[in-house]
């Protein structure tokens, strides 16, 4: 049998490709080897342990397999992230920004915190568990710093202005946002295509550059990934 190998995504830092039985598969260097997060697998080459990052659980790996240009995540990033949930994105943002780096995860739903708290950040001294509703930044300002990337995955009716409000309280001017916009949570009537240009405009009205939008079927329905900075 061959052994599996690994190899540097050629464009994005912190991410790698896994190949094994010939297939090619999305993950990240593990900064909390011989656990998982949500199942997923993991790769162990020259005594380092690999997750397999899944595109169809993960909207930001889905936005990386579907071409986005710019992953805006880096080694020693400090990264807001908004919607947290258990931690299945936020666990892989970890891996990418190592130990130098910062993760702010922002979750209002106790269930989703518990699980995020007991299981994912536990041995992940990168990431801050924050139990605070994205609606209302400032009520985080003492724990939050400011950050290099805002990344927001909420489902609200209002994503685009909780987004903006995060970003004028913690994002660096020179900073970049990723914005996964979930088209039936802010309308189901409209063909998501509809919304999707809305939230960009709106994201344009308030004087943010939108560098990038991509759709992520098949991995999402009804989902798409906006890449923006604040000038």
């Amino acid at each position: 049998m061959e052994r599996p190998g690994v190899r540097r995504h050629k464009t994005f830092e912190g991410i790698y490709w896994v190949v094994r039985e010939g297939e090619e598969r999305l993950a990240t260097l593990s900064q909390d080897p011989g656990t998982t997060v949500y199942g997923e697998d993991t790769v162990r080459i020259a005594d380092k342990e690999y997750r397999v990052w899944n595109p169809y659980r993960s909207k930001l790996a889905a936005a990386v397999l579907k071409g986005l240009s710019n992953v805006p995540i880096k080694v020693g990033n400090s990264v807001l992230y908004l919607g947290a949930a258990s931690g299945t994105t936020a666990s892989h943002v970890s891996d990418i920004v190592k130990e130098k780096g910062r993760v702010y995860c922002v979750e209002f739903a106790q269930r989703s915190f518990r699980d995020l708290v007991n299981n994912t950040i536990k041995n992940r001294r990168n990431m801050t568990p924050v139990f605070g509703d994205a609606r209302f930044p400032e009520k985080y300002r003492s724990i939050v710093q400011g950050v290099d990337t805002v990344y927001a995955d909420i489902a609200q009716s209002d994503q685009a202005r909780i987004l903006s409000e995060n970003i004028e309280q913690y994002l660096s001017d020179n900073g970049e946002f990723l914005f996964a916009v979930k088209a039936r949570s802010i309308d189901v009537s409209k063909d998501p295509s509809t919304i999707f240009r809305r939230e960009r405009t709106l994201l344009e009205e308030k004087g943010y550059k939108v560098k990038e939008m991509i759709r992520l079927d098949p991995f999402e329905r009804d989902h798409c990934m906006i890449l923006g900075s604040k000038r």
